[in-house]
């Protein structure tokens, strides 16, 4: 999803916006949270709070949909989410809304970080075991808001079939046609869950070597959720995968589901990786957890 957008999103302007929309916090710093976000710029605001700017028009639904629905959420979960304080307005200089939210604690994951993967994943299961258990009246459906996550995998058909296209000599082309095709021909069968939409490890934090929160629902739905297995082969391997996949109630379908979603983005991203060879490296490693798991 290339950002097209023209708006610079600085220190500066969320200090501007600040003070003039709440100033009781005007005195306060503000630091930009690296590594930044794709669909948002986050900015650190004081000790205890933090300021989600959207990087462009396609984000801006998330906003609404959070201040409705993370508090409603974060009551039911095992671990911190972030729960908006208070929604910014546009102006002349920055066209859309915006959040500021409480500070939580913990350092984005990252394997070296994490004391016992088995335990990260057993504990991570459990969170998505306790939000695909909440209550779904009136939750927002998968669509255009969070890029179809929770949604049917056949929308992605013709992107991940043209990224196979490219990537012929490479890629063992017939044995991911197979899993895609069989990961097409299933469907959630039973009432639709909340989903988060991207379970990464950037969207996880860690406290002295354990997931200690869950953040960035802006992809949050109810649907299928097949889409928030992918880390299964995305991070965990071996031992950690049995873990993950022990302590969720999910069928063989939805396993071959979640397996598509993975195919999907690995592939189209190792096919126009946009010049981020880290994430086209990251991509091969994906495809290549994915072609030799037997499950």
């Amino acid at each position: 999803m290339q950002d097209t957008n023209p708006v610079q999103i600085d220190d500066r302007l969320v200090q501007r916006l600040i003070h003039a929309q709440f100033p009781e916090w005007a005195n306060l710093p503000v630091e930009m949270v690296e590594p930044g976000g794709w669909d948002n710029r986050t900015f650190r605001l004081g000790n205890d709070k933090l300021v989600r700017m959207p990087s462009g028009p396609a984000y801006v639904a998330q906003v609404e949909k959070e201040h409705r629905w993370l508090p409603k959420l974060a009551s039911h979960l095992p671990l911190p989410i972030p729960v908006p304080i208070v929604k910014g307005m546009p102006d002349s200089t920055y066209p859309w809304p915006w959040s500021v939210y409480r500070w939580i604690e913990g350092e984005p994951a990252k394997i070296e970080l994490i004391e016992d993967m088995n335990q990260f994943a057993g504990s991570l299961a459990g969170f998505l075991d306790a939000l695909h258990q909440i209550d779904v009246e009136d939750g927002p459906p998968a669509g255009q808001h969070n890029f179809h996550r929770g949604g049917k995998l056949a929308i992605y058909d013709q992107q991940i079939r043209e990224a196979l296209t490219e990537l012929r000599d490479h890629i063992d082309t017939r044995t991911v046609e197979r899993l895609w095709n069989v990961a097409l021909q299933s469907e959630w069968q039973a009432s639709p869950v909340w989903v988060h939409g991207d379970i990464a490890l950037g969207n996880l934090l860690v406290t002295d070597g354990r997931l200690s929160a869950v953040i960035d629902f802006g992809c949050a739905a109810v649907g299928d959720p097949a889409c928030d297995l992918v880390i299964a082969w995305t991070q965990f391997s071996g031992t950690s995968r049995a873990v993950f996949r022990r302590e969720l109630p999910f069928d063989r379908d939805t396993w071959n589901r979640a397996r598509g979603w993975a195919l999907w983005k690995a592939c189209i991203v190792a096919a126009k990786p946009d010049g981020n060879q880290r994430e086209a490296e990251r991509s091969w490693i994906v495809i290549n957890e994915v072609l030799s798991d037997s499950y």
